[in-house]
This record gives C-alpha cells, sequence and structure tokens, in this order.
C-alpha cells in the first residue's frame, strides 16, 4: 500500500526521504510527457471574487485586468451567476524565454450561487479600472395574502 505524501506528512517527519525523492521523480516525469505550455491551454483559470450585500443590492466584484469588456460573459440562471471570459497575450515569448512566469492568460470562469433571488431584469456590470462590479437587485420579497375559500355549492 503506498504511504500518504501530502504536505502534513512532510512537516511532521513522517514522510521519508526515499518517499520525497519518489515524489519528485514521479513530478518530473509528468512534467515531460507535456510541456506546461500543453497543460496550461488545457485548463480554465478560475476568477476570484467578493460578493456581499447592501440593503437593495447583491454586489460582486472581481480583478479582472487587461481583460476587454467585450471579452467577459455574465450568464444569471436560476439561482448561480457565472463569469467567464478570456485574458489574451498580446505578445510572443517561448517558455525558455521567462525567467518568472507567475500571470494567467487563456479562459477564465466562476459560477457562485445566489444566497437571494434577484431581478435578473435589472442586473447591471460594468468594468473600471480593471475591477469588474456586477449589481444584482434583490427582488421584491413577496408579502403573504390570505386566500379566503369558498364553498361551491
Amino acid at each position: 500500500m503506498a504511504k500518504d505524501k501530502n504536505l502534513i506528512n512532510k512537516l511532521m517527519g513522517t514522510q521519508t526521504m526515499e518517499d520525497e525523492q519518489e515524489t519528485d521523480l514521479e513530478t518530473t516525469n509528468v512534467q515531460q510527457e507535456g510541456s506546461s505550455e500543453d497543460w496550461l491551454s488545457e485548463y480554465e483559470g478560475q476568477l476570484t471574487i467578493d460578493m456581499y450585500q447592501t440593503k437593495d443590492n447583491v454586489i460582486i466584484k472581481s480583478t479582472i485586468a487587461g481583460v476587454k469588456p467585450e471579452d467577459i460573459d455574465v450568464t444569471i440562471a436560476n439561482d448561480m451567476v457565472t463569469v467567464r471570459g478570456e485574458r489574451k497575450r498580446d505578445f510572443e515569448a517561448s517558455s525558455e524565454d521567462y525567467f518568472y512566469q507567475e500571470c494567467y492568460w487563456g479562459s477564465f470562469s466562476r459560477s457562485v450561487v445566489l444566497p437571494v433571488d434577484v431581478d435578473i431584469e435589472n442586473v447591471s456590470a460594468d468594468l473600471k479600472d480593471g475591477i469588474l462590479t456586477v449589481v444584482l437587485p434583490k427582488a421584491a420579497k413577496s408579502k403573504a395574502k390570505k386566500i379566503r375559500v369558498g364553498a361551491r355549492t
């Protein structure tokens, strides 16, 4: 049975040097099977968001620097909001030319469940200084109405 190779074992000293070398070898083999660019092209980045409420609205904010408004799609279906987009490279560089490669380029998306009902007809979204702001007006709460039951004869 394979030993559990995780960060906690490593920190507690229960992972042996042989286990660590085996993990390093497995990682190297995976990296050699395909280039990092191939792996990244299959990966869709996840967008980080802040979602909060005011008295009348649910607000979603996200940092989306380097993306044009026409490359962002905000969709609401049932009780789920999805923000999708693509950050396109405007330059060419091979992986050998990089000293650091930390920026994410390519498609990204994030879906979140809305905590309250919203009025989807009046949702607005704008992008200013690399910050996407989606304003979702809360739906009017329906008031309970007592229905009188009549008798049929």
